[in-house]
């Protein structure tokens, strides 16, 4: 997310009648998270597009039915809360037909039955340009406090799943949202902050640092390169910027970070990497992240990941 990006967070935050008691957190996170009957309801939304978020002529429709509903799915992740349902809103291309807009909603069905959330309506049209595809995904905390970007504190271990870097390889659009594993770290840890990467963690992790009004130091030997990073020109750029890992990303303290490590269930063969720490803020001319290279440098990392406004 570039300047421009927060900007427009900042100018709609300012602009919207958010004064409702019900709405607990709007703008700005994974979720929202609203007041419903003495719970709290969660709503995220995501659009994918053909030819910026998935290329028809190297995948299918089914992957690109999956990955929509699994893009949401990872932001109720993110949020460490549970899906309760969704609807899809589809613009097809007036060229597809039926026996297509078939394989994309069994897609979107797969992901929804894997991971129990049913879809339960939508709208679908179509028009002269390329598949849109929208999901808005309704989710409940289920006695966990939904875990926020806002919350890191100076001190604090960064964290992340899985391996990073290299999805264009496929990952990016047959990726496992990581609810299972944040719910469980929900259980043994108390989660300070958290994100799931799709800008990228060079991006993700800047997020985090602007939200919780904190610097973070990284160690490049501490990132968990995935084979398909590893196998490219740079892997260390591959794992800071090229986003869609859908790993997760959060913050705990130094002797929660200790516990997860103690306690994490290697069976579910999910690494769980510890690659640095919170510290207090730093200048606003200066990087928000530091990089610690293999022989001592340090190294200040811009967010390289995707970025919605690019003028």
């Amino acid at each position: 997310m570039g300047k421009s990006e927060f900007e427009l967070i900042d100018w709609i935050q300012k602009h919207s009648q958010l004064q409702d008691a019900d709405v607990e957190l709007g703008i700005g996170d994974d979720m929202a998270i609203l007041a419903v009957g003495g719970e709290k309801l969660l709503v995220t939304t995501d659009m994918l597009l053909e030819g910026v978020h998935f290329d028809l002529n190297r995948c299918t429709l089914a992957q690109v039915g999956y990955k929509a509903m699994a893009c949401s799915l990872s932001d109720c992740a993110a949020m460490a809360s549970v899906p309760l349902a969704a609807v899809v809103a589809v613009a097809l291309p007036n060229h597809m037909s039926m026996k297509e807009a078939q394989e994309l909603h069994g897609g979107l069905q797969q992901a929804a039955k894997q991971y129990h959330c049913p879809l339960v309506g939508g709208d679908t049209t179509s028009w002269d340009k390329p598949l849109a595809i929208n999901v808005t995904m309704l989710a409940r905390a289920m006695g966990v406090e939904p875990v926020r970007r806002s919350g890191a504190r100076v001190g604090d271990a960064i964290l992340v799943t899985g391996e990073l870097g290299g999805s264009l390889q496929g990952k990016h659009m047959n990726f496992t949202p990581r609810l299972r594993e944040a719910r469980a770290l929900a259980g043994l840890a108390d989660l300070h902050a958290m994100i799931d990467i799709s800008d990228g963690i060079s991006s993700d992790l800047n997020h985090i640092c602007t939200e919780s009004r904190v610097s973070a130091v990284i160690y490049e030997d501490r990132l968990p390169l995935s084979a398909a990073a590893l196998a490219g020109k740079d892997p260390l750029a591959a794992a800071l910027h090229d986003g869609e890992d859908f790993e997760l990303l959060f913050t705990v303290s130094q002797e929660d970070s200790r516990r997860l490590e103690a306690l994490w269930p290697p069976h579910w063969q999910v690494r769980l990497s510890v690659i640095g720490t919170m510290e207090p803020p730093g200048n606003e001319s200066e990087s928000a992240i530091v990089l610690v290279r293999r022989d001592g440098r340090r190294e200040p990392v811009q967010p390289g990941g995707w970025e919605h406004f690019r003028g």
